[in-house]
Order: structure tokens, then sequence, then C-alpha cells
């Protein structure tokens, strides 16, 4: 089937769309052999379609999981000797990225597609998807409230990351609180509760851009369902 060049591209989870776009400017895509050109159509079942040079893999259709990342687990495509990684627990030959990473010391829910459209939209910071985490911490909770009106107030984090701030927080009880964020600073929770004079000793995701765990056991993974596609605005 014919699409835009860049849509072509994008499907296959190479790229984002406008990703791709760059990549055309550049010059960088080639269509059957010659330059590739802005706008232009393509058949990825027929054409052959390379980026600097390299073959990209036919479309393979879009795929949506979602994970329950245990801990001691990596989210990267690169695989370290010695470290366990997310994608030995999917058994889905394709290539997929992760949406939202979470660190080796946290665990939850992570999503895991070949749609690079997708990924840069939920990626990017400007789009303020909610992520929500259940965090439990080592230390005396004396005054929950001035805890909460920090974390949504705003922290300084140091290391030139600037100012952290948390959407919403609630304190349930034995050191456990529910945190919402709508930006991604590298260990923010951890940083921002460090902060405060708190360690955090568990943290697990358990929402993402309006998708939740349900009764997803730790380590398994399933496809996503229409009714949570459509809570993407796919």
């Amino acid at each position: 089937m014919m699409m835009i060049l860049q849509k072509v591209i994008s499907s296959t989870g190479v790229a984002s769309r406008r990703q791709a776009e760059e990549l055309i400017r550049r010059g960088q895509v080639k269509i059957n052999g010659r330059v590739a050109e802005l706008g232009e159509r393509a058949d990825a079942t027929k054409d052959k379609i390379t980026i600097k040079n390299r073959l990209i893999p036919s479309a393979p259709g879009k795929i949506y999981v979602k994970l329950n990342k245990p801990l001691d687990y990596t989210c990267t495509n690169r695989v370290f000797k010695g470290e366990k990684n997310i994608f030995s627990l999917i058994n889905i030959p394709q290539k997929l990225f992760a949406v939202g990473r979470l660190d080796k010391d946290s665990r939850g829910l992570v999503l895991l597609t070949n749609d690079g459209d997708l990924t840069q939209r939920l990626a990017h910071p400007r789009f303020k998807h909610e992520k929500i985490y259940e965090v439990k911490v080592r230390g005396e909770i004396k005054k929950p409230d001035l805890i909460i009106k920090k974390l949504v107030g705003g922290i300084d984090i140091g290391e030139d990351d600037g100012i952290a701030r948390a959407k919403q927080v609630n304190y349930l009880q034995d050191n456990l609180f529910v945190i919402t964020l709508t930006e991604g600073k590298k260990r923010q929770i951890r940083r921002m509760f460090q902060f405060l004079g708190l360690t955090v000793i568990d943290l697990r995701r358990v929402g993402l851009a309006g998708l939740g765990l349900g009764d997803l056991k730790e380590g398994r993974f399933s496809y996503l369902s229409k009714e949570e596609l459509n809570k993407l605005k796919i």
C-alpha cells in the first residue's frame, strides 16, 4: 500500500515521523537507490527503502504492549553482560521501544511499542502525560501535609535539573505516598524525597498516560485492548 514516506518509516519503529522528515530533508533516505524527496509516497512491501544506506524492515504493523516490570531489570534496547533486560520478558520478534523507562531499582508499568510517533508524543514533556507512582519511604513522617506541600510546590533537586514538582500527592499510611508527575527528570522522585531527608525504599509505577496495571502480574505483559488504545488517543 502506498503511503507518505515518513509514515512508512515511522510504522517500522525505526524513527518517529518527525525524525523521518528530518532524515529525508538531509538526503539520507533513498527509495530504490535514489535520494527520496519530502512528501513522496512509497510502498513498504515493494520498495527498497534505506536510511544512511541501511535497509529498513518491512512494516510489521503497530504493536502496543504493557509490561509489569520487576526490580533489577533495565529498560534499554542495548544488552549488557550480567544485566537483566525487560525485553527478555517479551517473546515478540519485532523490535520494540520502551516508553516511560524505569530505572533498575523501580518496578511497575512500562509501555512497549514499535510506533515511533506515539513514542515521541508520550515522551515529550510538552504533552504533560500523567505518570502515577506508589512510593514507600524510610524515615519519620511527622507532618505529611508539609511534605505534600513541598513536593507539589517544587524542590531544587540540583545537578542543573532545576525545580522538580509533583502534580498531585496523596499520603495513605505507613510511609506510603501516591504521586502523580507530568514531568520526568532523572530519578526525580528519589531525589525530591532525599532533599526532604527521606529515603525511597520502593517505587512502583501504577499508571501511565491513562493506562493502569490492572491485574497484570509482575514480570508478565499483555497487548493493549481497544479501550486502552483509545485512552492513548491513537
